[in-house]
This record gives C-alpha cells, structure tokens and sequence, in this order.
C-alpha cells in the first residue's frame, strides 16, 4: 500500500471517520477510499456511489440559483430584500440586500448561532421536522430574530440568511426552490443524482445521517424533512460540479470570478459567496465546509483549479478531517 493511503487510513481510523474520500485530478480518479456504513444498523458499507447530504456545502447550490437569476436580468445583487419580503420576516432591516445574503454580511441574527456556547448538533428545531419540506415553511423558523449589526458591517456566518435566500428566489422566479436549484444548477450539468430528497423517503443509495460516532442513531429529528440545505450528492457528481462550475459551464465566468472572490478576512479562511476560500487567492485554492446538526464537516473539499485537481470527503459524519 502507498505511503499515502497508509496515511490516509490512519487517519481515518484516528478521527472514526465513516464517509468516502476522494481525490481527482483533472478526469482521473487517483484515490477513491470508503469507510464505515451507509447504514450502521444493517450493516451496510459505504461505497463509491454512495449518495451523501452535504449540509451546508448546498449554499454553493443556492448561491448558484441567485446568481442565475441575476445573470437572467431577473433581479440584482444590489436589490433589497424587504420588497420582495414584503410583511414577512419584518425584524429583517430595509437596507439588506441580496448581495448581503451571500455574503454573510446581513447582519440578520441566526437561528442556528455555529459559534455559540451550545452544541450545534443538538440544535432542536422550533417546528415539527415533518411539516418543514416546502420553502414558505420555514418562515416561522427564521423569524423573530432582530439584527445583530448594521448590514454590510461585517461578517458573520448566518445559515438563516441562506433560507431567506432560498425564499427570495423562489417568490422572484414563480418556481418551488428545488425546481429552481434542479433546473438552474443541476440539469445545465446533467447533475442526474444530486437532489433534495425527503429524508423519509431515501433511496437505497443514501447515507443515514449518524447522530453519534457509535451506536444507531441518526440526525432525522434535528433537521428539515426536506431542507433548504442538506442537498445529497455522490463524489463523482461533486467532482463533476467542480470542474462544470470552474469552466463557466453553470454561470459566466465573470460570476464564478466574484463567487470564488474572498470578501472578508476572517481568521482561518477567508469567504467569498456561497461558500469559504481557505486562501486569500482564489485562483490558487478554495474549499467549502459545511456544518449541520449531527452532520459535522459533512463534505470539505479543496480544489485546485489551475490543476484541475480536488480532495473530496463526503460522509454522513465526521471529525478530525
């Protein structure tokens, strides 16, 4: 065995890591490496077709529908949000905006506060799980939230600004926000295995999210049965996105250009929209981490555009890497 899968394993075995990991560069495959179970209580494994929920790593997905919408002419990123809003969400400030909401910058106090006290992964949400599938649904979730600071003041990390996105959208194009991300997103890339699935209904092919590194239990009473985030999606179509992403294949160039740009310079990463730069060259490297309660890290990923190369790792939980 290479010295690199031998370090890999290692690892791996170190942090309890279940999932898949994968490294490509350009349309060859260099290491593909399972781990754990899809199911733990049936015993069964992971493998390289294996469907994952990547949490907050679908921001890049809705940051990606906006910003479709907005090359369309259909709306700006200028715009403020409170017209489209309208009585909704009325602690949201008049000044937001559109550009505010991808960037982080809204200043809209979270539902889901990552760097609180409290352990995200126990977060239980205000709402039955079973009634959140649609997106005018979680409104009730989001709301009562007043501003924490002054829109564009700084960032802050705000997964409720995703939802109120993800609502914007779809009132601005008359179209159900997962139609919206399939038909902007992934029907233009021939994305035929990345959706939003229900997660009382999961196909054969799923991960269960597991709540805890041993024992059964999964993460379906902390989340949406149909969420905003958590969009699932197999390695070989992640890799695919990338390379369709970079090579202007889903927006123009000029957007994927000011969607890579960092924007902010946070300690440990910098952010751009949609998702984190972990460099301050976005030509050079970016990655994307995504939190979500019992689903920690559920898909970083470093790609390197330049040469066409990218470390994938996708899993239905996992610390340490």
């Amino acid at each position: 065995m290479p010295v690199m899968e031998r370090a890999i394993d290692a690892a791996a075995s170190e942090a309890g890591f279940t999932g898949l990991l994968t490294i490509d560069t350009g349309d060859e495959r260099v290491l593909a490496k399972t781990y754990g179970f899809a199911h733990r209580a049936l015993a069964v494994p992971n493998a390289t077709t294996t469907r994952f929920a990547i949490a907050s790593g679908s921001k890049a997905w809705t940051a990606l529908a906006v910003m479709r919408l907005v090359e369309d002419g259909v709306m700006a990123l200028g715009d403020r949000v409170r017209p489209i809003l309208k009585n909704d969400l009325p602690l949201i400030d008049d000044g937001v905006s559109l550009e505010h909401l991808l960037t982080h910058t809204s200043g809209i106090d979270d539902y889901l506060d990552e760097d609180g006290d409290g352990d995200a992964a126990e977060y239980v949400l205000p709402v039955p799980e079973q009634v959140l599938a649609e997106t005018e649904e979680f409104i009730p979730v989001v709301d009562g939230y007043p501003q924490a600071f002054v829109p564009g003041e700084r960032f802050k990390y705000c997964n409720g600004g995703y939802i109120v996105l993800a609502l914007i959208a779809e009132r601005v194009s008359g179209v159900p926000f997962h139609d919206l991300v399939e038909r902007e997103v992934c029907d233009r890339v021939a994305l035929r295995h990345t959706a939003f699935l229900r997660s009382d209904e999961l196909p054969a092919d799923t991960a269960l999210g597991d709540h805890f590194a041993e024992g059964n239990r999964t993460n379906v009473l902390h989340l949406p049965v149909r969420g905003n985030g958590g969009i699932y999606t197999t390695a070989d179509e992640l890799h695919w996105f990338w390379l369709a992403l970079t090579a202007g294949r889903i927006v123009t160039p000029w957007s994927v250009e000011q969607m890579l740009r960092p924007r902010h310079d946070v300690p440990t990463k910098g952010c751009g929209t949609g998702w984190a730069s972990g460099s301050t060259r976005p030509d050079r490297r970016s990655c994307s981490r995504a939190t979500t309660p019992g689903c920690r890290s559920a898909r970083p990923t470093t790609r390197r555009p330049r040469r066409r190369s990218a470390c994938s790792a996708t899993a239905p939980r996992m610390r340490g890497l």
